[in-house]
């Protein structure tokens, strides 16, 4: 007999040899029926393993991130399968998860189209309902090459070849199909409920353009039909939502050839990011910071100083001045710290906050730049933290709340990583070990929930990093706060202690938006280019049905304007049903609406975007609910 220990705490025996899953259906039938795979003794493995030790049992669905992976890489060698049924001279490749889906890549003398997907999809789903056992086989080295030899997979002959001589290799069976691969698996083909094709493309084996070029098939799947719909949905909202498009058509923000990755900020784009800022500076006065502003070139000294030259030259550009390196900043940091260096500092003035919206640039790829999402210039909302090691718990709790309250503003929930030292970094141990005790001690004791995510912190600290949530699903990175022992010594930093002596101040990096630019692309998408009133270009247009009204509607315009409220007025000879059409395709908030009745009565008549028609109101009383919608930033 084995003892196996569940999650619960409870312990259970089974006869050895027993699998997994018969375990499972013995203790629970419908946990059984959710699981997808296992986590034994710490290890991913397959529900069809045998018992043949005690452990420890935890059972991974697909709402488990690895669950997710292993349902999908399943569903990899279900298409395989399916395709090789049509085309049986195909050869196989590599067949991954990837996020929201799954690909795999054919060498086939049938050209593969779209026009084929539905007779894959055919083929898949009878696999599926054949639900074949998936049945994990091992073999010596040469005995797998020569299986996959006598079968012409020749890039399955490669892969093994690339092992080591004396390596156990692991196939997986379903059905006649076989396939190379290190698993696990789900227990069988039914499994897999939901699947789709997405796309085809070309792929060079292995990323080389040396080696040959494959047909990559990308598709995805899930467990109900349902969560399919609901994912196709929202890729079709998102084309619709791309705020490339969306920044073209509202007049907001245009990338243009002459400078790829430069964004190119119109007029009503700008009062959208000024909006941000202004939010920003007034927020960050009430929490105690003092804005700055850094030099946008230093020279190459600072950099190797700084140890950015030895972890990020090949993202940086650089120039000459009087025959003397310089190099534009990648990032705002080295200037934070000579500003902080221009007076000597005592403790009672500590913690110091410096604040900057400050321009950086960093080379990217001409083929990942990506709108506003991924670009070459862009502005950080930097702020560097300046304190006494005693003060980091709190410094670090108060960004906390800081970055909540402008998420929260927007509506975007958000989970936590914490992130630990990777291998390319500086500093000792010691030091990294206690930066990271105390991002986590702060956030144990905002009782947040967190996941580590091991190896990902930058190159100076370990991180706190914050994922918002948009309308459709998508996760972003955007907050970070990076705790840093190495800069105040490199640029050694000093403040005046109670003992009158020279000390070691401890710095902390921190960003909200991350990117003004990235922020924009995100809240343009969240919000379909439907903005809040308070960060609207134009909050109301003023629509006069006929030229006999437009003296009043010139009126109600003045008023709003002096109201402070960014209004238009629209004097053309058209039809209101098409003036507010266009109105609505502007995403304008409001749409005041005024004929005879109201030019007696001094009314306008109000549409909200959303809401639609809001009946016949006062003048004054409609700026005064508009203004109070915009100070509120109420989301509607």
């Amino acid at each position: 007999m084995v003892s196996v220990r569940l999650k619960d705490g409870s312990e259970r025996q089974f006869p050895e040899g027993t699998t997994l899953l018969q375990a499972i259906e013995s203790v629970n039938k419908k946990l059984a029926k959710e699981s997808l795979v296992a986590r034994f003794n710490g290890r991913l493995v397959d529900l069809n393993q045998p018992l043949n030790e005690d452990g420890v049992l935890e059972l991974l669905g697909f709402e488990d991130p690895a669950g997710q992976d292993v349902y999908r890489h399943s569903s990899s060698h279900i298409m395989a399968q399916a395709v090789k049924r049509l085309w049986p001279d195909t050869q196989l490749a590599i067949g991954p998860a990837i996020d929201k889906g799954f690909y795999y890549d054919f060498d086939s003398t049938h050209t593969f189209t779209p026009e084929d997907f539905e007779a894959i999809e055919a083929e898949m789903n009878n696999i599926i309902k054949a639900d074949y056992p998936i049945i994990r086989k091992e073999m010596p080295r040469e005995e797998a090459i020569r299986f996959f030899k006598e079968r012409g997979e020749n890039y399955k002959v490669e892969l093994i070849e690339d092992l080591p001589e004396d390596a156990l290799i692991s196939l997986y069976q379903q059905g006649e199909f076989v396939d190379l691969c290190a698993g696990p698996h789900v227990p069988s083909t039914g499994k897999v409920k939901a699947v789709k094709l997405m796309s085809v493309a070309g792929a060079y084996w292995r990323g080389s353009e040396d080696n040959a070029m494959l047909q990559r098939i990308y598709a995805t799947s899930f467990p109900k039909k349902a969560q399919l719909d609901d994912y196709l949905h929202k890729l079709e909202e998102a084309k619709k939502r791309d705020h490339r498009k969306l920044g073209r058509e509202l007049g907001l923000f245009v990338t243009v050839d002459e400078g790829p990755g430069f964004p190119l900020f119109l007029p009503k784009g700008m009062i959208i990011r000024n909006e941000l800022e202004n939010f920003w500076r007034q927020e960050h006065t009430l929490a105690g910071y003092q804005e700055i502003r850094t030099p946008i070139i230093l020279n190459e000294e600072l950099w190797h100083r700084s140890g950015h030259w030895d972890h990020y030259k090949e993202n940086m550009y650089f120039t000459k001045i009087d025959d003397e390196n310089y190099a534009v900043k990648p990032m705002n940091c080295p200037g934070g710290l000579l500003a902080y260096k221009q007076n000597l500092h005592s403790y009672k003035e500590l913690p110091l906050r410096l604040c900057e919206m400050g321009l950086v640039h960093r080379h990217e790829l001409s083929g990942v730049l990506h709108g506003l999402m991924r670009v070459r210039a862009f502005t950080q909302d930097d702020a560097h933290l300046f304190m006494l090691p005693e003060q980091i718990i709190d410094e670090i709790k108060g960004i906390i709340d800081l970055i909540d309250r402008f998420y929260s503003l927007f509506g975007f929930p958000y989970h936590v990583e914490l992130s630990t030292r990777p291998e390319k970094s500086m500093g000792s141990d010691e030091d990294w070990e206690v930066a990271t005790n105390a991002l986590e001690q702060a956030l144990k004791e905002k009782g947040m929930n967190y996941k580590i995510n091991p190896g990902d912190g930058a190159f100076y600290g370990p991180k706190i990093d914050f994922h918002l949530r948009d309308s459709l699903d998508r996760t972003w990175q955007c907050g970070t706060i990076q705790l840093d022992f190495q800069m105040p010594e490199r640029f050694d930093l000093t403040y005046i202690g109670e003992d009158g002596e020279r000390h070691r101040p401890v710095m902390i990096h921190r960003v909200i938006y991350g990117s003004i630019e990235r922020f924009i692309g995100i809240i343009t998408e969240h919000f379909a280019g439907a903005f809040p009133a308070w960060l609207s270009p134009v909050q109301a247009r003023v629509l006069p049905i006929t030229d006999r009204h437009h003296d009043y509607a010139k009126e109600v315009w003045e008023r709003l304007k002096a109201a402070g409220i960014r209004a238009e007025v629209d004097l053309r000879s058209e039809k209101t049903g098409y003036k507010i059409r266009e109105g609505q395709l502007q995403k304008i908030p409001y749409l005041l609406v005024v004929g005879d009745r109201e030019v007696e009565a001094g009314t306008v008549s109000v549409r909200h975007r959303k809401e639609g028609d809001l009946g016949s109101r006062e003048v004054s009383a409609f700026i005064s609910d508009l203004q109070r919608e915009i100070a509120e930033k109420v989301i509607r």
